[in-house]
């Protein structure tokens, strides 16, 4: 469904939100320079009430039944937080939560304040705890001042470990307390307010003047969300307008889509053109921090609602634009894709809980729009809860306003309607992901490049995620209960290097923790702090050394193509850049292509070698399933009797079923080594792969069907499909069609599916290359279709974002154009039709033309 506004909106220029967000600043620079006397047309005021209604409810939420779980959930925490305040010890705040060494131990202690304080200030309730508001609210003001002047106050003895709780966590709890207990501190200690802003403004020291620094990497992105946002409310209660207009210009630079060839500020981080959404300056990262972005974004919206603040209603529609092309795609039936998580796979939290964050951002985003915008937001809301197999968890809502909005629009007559078609394919080439949807699955598909980093690990999260981003794919089915298949449970069961779809060597690797002692590498005589650029560049998220991911997306269909390279940290340890006792790996060989039709995705791999003298395995899937749940694998040979798991013959199709769940996947063996069928039962802790998961053991069968290649083997070739949901039936009958592997070496990849009239070719090395009728120039992803009439479509994309121009030959009667893009030129040549694409500074877009045989 589009949005009325949308194409008008979604993409506001950078320049435009620039020059606003330049005449906000121009604007805050002479009020800055007078006494602030909180006089002004806008209304601070407004927008402090206005943030107690975002976090505390109103009267009119507060007392919808729908409404009261959330309100006995904040009072029984505040009741507990009160208990652990009781049996508080010597350097605690709160029992169990030892103050002076831990910077998330101080950041808990103001999280547990925010939440006694929250449950006092809760309108229109007669139960709410705890009781003695007055006394309690002091008690939680004097907690403040306790922990500032032991604490945090003394800035020569804070700002240790990371640096996010200084800047950003331990602010964002202080600042709502402040706003909660707004009336309470100017009654009790009216000089704690200013204190704690100038400490904050202290402890901002990635910033400039105890401010906000565009040109700062540690302010981008949702980070730079969150702690405007904060800067904006401690305006307010300063009655500082400059502050707020200051941070709110800053915050303005959030909204703009991030151009790759000319960054504002150096920043990488935000939303691109094509959808996707990167943190960190390279990772894949919409279900994470993207999803925190907009979590934030929107509520600062509501809380400048009405106040004359907010400079442009149309930013609505920008967020309306990273809501549908941005964060649509990537859920699943109400569960948000794992390669687009970064570290956060790791947790326990994830999946149905990531879509419910999101989804109470666009029931509030609905709210601040209108007509058909209202009712596609609306309808997508009504459309994840009635295809999810969870329920979404309303009381973890962060506002109660959003739970009643949430109930009206479940009762409301609107229809239930996704935001994009059910048949779509997604190439999310600034991230380097590929998602590709049909009734009935979704396949997810996780890349890397010298632009896109293989995986990130941080803080003990993610221990094992050295092959996340050499081609792991993940392919959800309809109807299941996801957490069965995929989530932390997955990554806990199934090795790392065993994830489905990866070519990874057979070798023993060891994580950060159990290399070096700590939780990142330490050497600040070499440049390796816990949050230096040496330190994300090799440790925490370091990108892979070759150009080559990306691929090319005609209507519904789509190619990618990946050349699997080393990553930063082992070329430079090779190059002889990194300490001695820096310990980087080398990854396997292998050029592999991803060929997505409706039935099907046919995956071909060649030059695979696991480099060194090493052994190698290349997983064409691995499934984990409940240890109670009946699977069956089945199969046929190629003589068409059935496949024996005992037998020695190898199989020419293969069936799993998970008939607990009633899903199943097939898989047609095309060429290449005989596939090795696994089925087997694991027991794990979910503490592997996160230090802070508790130490629950997981269960689960896992079934892995692999290529396995002995060390010193010459570099193999092999081409299979994946086929969702397939009987058995269906599987038998692919030993006559459609698929159809036109060549499969590390010069170029290309297959015919000859239902749909579909060649694609992606070619990797310079030179000419000829795949059926086309010829194509150099490295380039091209698809061609033809259909009834004479009409051919044709997309191409340069996957090394390098390029200036792509050309393509079609050999045969020379086509007239139709249709083109901008930047494609069409013209007649002996022997066909060429086309000069001009692929200069597009980042991997996709450019597409109708040609036709008519005269």
């Amino acid at each position: 469904m589009e949005f009325s506004r949308r194409s008008a909106l979604s993409m506001i220029p950078a320049a435009t939100l620039w020059a606003l967000s330049q005449t906000l600043r121009a604007e805050a620079a002479p009020a800055a320079s007078q006494e602030s006397t909180g006089s002004s047309d806008r209304v601070p005021d407004a927008l402090l009430t206005n943030t107690v209604a975002v976090f505390a409810g109103t009267a009119e939420s507060n007392a919808r039944p729908e409404v009261a779980p959330k309100l006995a959930s904040l009072r029984a925490t505040a009741q507990a937080r009160l208990a652990a305040m009781d049996g508080a010890g010597p350097d605690e705040l709160f029992e169990g939560v030892p103050l002076g060494t831990s910077d998330p131990n101080l950041s808990t202690s103001y999280q547990y304040l925010y939440e006694i304080a929250l449950a006092t200030c809760l309108p229109g309730t007669d139960a709410s705890a705890p009781r003695d508001d007055t006394a309690v609210r002091r008690r939680v003001v004097d907690g403040l001042a306790q922990l500032h002047d032991g604490w945090f106050g003394d800035q020569s003895k804070g700002y240790y470990g990371n640096w996010f709780h200084w800047e950003i966590g331990i602010p964002a709890y202080v600042t709502k307390t402040l706003v909660l207990l707004r009336e309470e501190l100017a009654a009790y200690r009216s000089e704690l307010t200013a204190t704690y802003i100038a400490s904050m403004d202290a402890y901002l020291r990635n910033g400039k003047d105890g401010d906000v620094d565009l040109d700062s990497r540690f302010h981008t992105g949702a980070n730079l969300a969150d702690i405007t946002t904060n800067r904006i409310l401690q305006g307010a209660l300063l009655g500082d307008e400059a502050r707020i207009t200051k941070a709110l210009a800053d915050q303005l630079t959030v909204y703009s889509t991030i151009d790759p060839y000319q960054p504002r500020h150096g920043v990488t981080d935000g939303f691109y053109a094509d959808g996707s959404f990167v943190q960190h300056s390279s990772v894949a990262y919409t279900g994470s921090y993207g999803k925190g972005l907009l979590t934030r974004i929107v509520q600062t919206v509501k809380m400048l609602d009405g106040t004359g603040y907010l400079p442009d209603e149309s930013l609505v529609g920008v967020v309306q634009g990273w809501v549908a092309d941005g964060f649509a795609p990537l859920i699943f039936e109400g569960w948000m894709m794992e390669i687009v998580k970064g570290r956060a796979v790791s947790r326990t939290g994830t999946g149905y809980a990531d879509v419910t964050a999101v989804m109470e951002a666009v029931v509030d985003l609905s709210a601040h729009t209108s007509g058909s915008d209202a009712e596609a937001l609306e309808g997508y809301v009504k459309y994840v809860r009635e295809t999810s197999k969870v329920a979404l968890d309303t009381t973890s809502f962060v506002s109660p306003v959003s739970i009643a909005r949430y109930a009206d629009i479940l009762a409301s007559p609107a229809p239930a309607r996704d935001l994009g078609p059910a048949a779509s394919h997604g190439a999310f080439n600034a991230m380097d992901r590929t998602v590709h949807r049909r009734p009935g699955y979704a396949f997810a598909l996780a890349r890397s490049s010298e632009r896109v980093s293989k995986y990130e690990y941080m803080s003990g999260e993610n221990l094992m995620p050295w092959f996340q981003g050499d081609g792991a794919h993940y392919l959800y089915i309809s109807g299941a209960d996801q957490r069965q298949a995929f989530g932390i449970d997955y990554f806990t069961a199934v090795p790392p290097h065993r994830l489905a779809g990866v070519t990874a060597p057979v070798e023993t690797r060891r994580t950060v923790p159990e290399l070096y002692g700590t939780l990142w590498y330490d050497n600040p005589e070499r440049g390796f702090t816990s949050s230096s650029e040496a330190q994300n560049t090799y440790v925490y998220f370091p990108r892979g050394t070759q150009a080559f991911s990306g691929g090319a997306r005609l209507g519904a269909y789509g190619v990618a193509g990946l050349v699997q390279s080393d990553d930063a940290a082992y070329a430079a340890r090779q190059a002889g850049t990194l300490p001695e006792d820096f310990v980087a790996y080398r990854a396997a060989g292998a050029t592999k292509s991803w060929f997505m039709f409706d039935d099907e995705i046919l995956v071909l791999s060649a030059g695979v070698t696991g480099l060194a003298g090493r052994a190698v395995t290349t997983t064409i899937d691995s499934r984990i399933a409940d240890p109670s749940s009946p699977v069956v694998l089945t199969g046929g040979l190629r003589d068409g009797s059935p496949w024996e798991a005992a037998g020695t013959a190898p199989p020419a199709w293969l069936r799993y079923a998970d008939e607990g769940q009633r899903t199943a996947v097939g898989y047609v063996f095309l060429s290449g080594p005989d596939p090795v069928v696994a089925l087997g039962t694991v027991t794990r802790s979910r503490r592997l792969v996160r230090l802070a998961n508790a130490d629950t053991a997981v269960t689960k069968q896992v079934f892995t069907l692999s290529y396995e290649q002995a060390a010193g083997r010459r570099p193999t070739a092999m081409a299979h499909a994946l086929v969702p949901n397939a009987s058995a039936q269906q599987l038998a009958s692919y030993a006559h069609g459609p698929l159809s592997v036109l060549s499969n070496t590390v010069r170029l990849q290309a297959a015919v599916h000859t239902h749909l009239g579909i060649t694609a070719a992606n070619t990797f090395t310079p030179g000419t290359h000829h795949a059926g009728r086309l010829s194509i120039d150099g490295p380039a992803s091209v698809m061609l279709r033809r259909t009834g009439g004479g009409a051919y479509s044709i997309a191409v994309s340069d996957p090394t974002t390098t390029r200036r121009t792509v050309s393509v030959t079609l050999h045969g009667r020379p086509l007239r154009r139709v249709s083109a893009d901008a930047g494609v030129r069409i013209r007649h040549v002996p022997g066909g039709t060429r086309l000069d694409v001009t692929t200069h500074q597009a980042y991997g877009r996709s450019f597409t033309a109708t040609l036709t045989e008519r005269p």
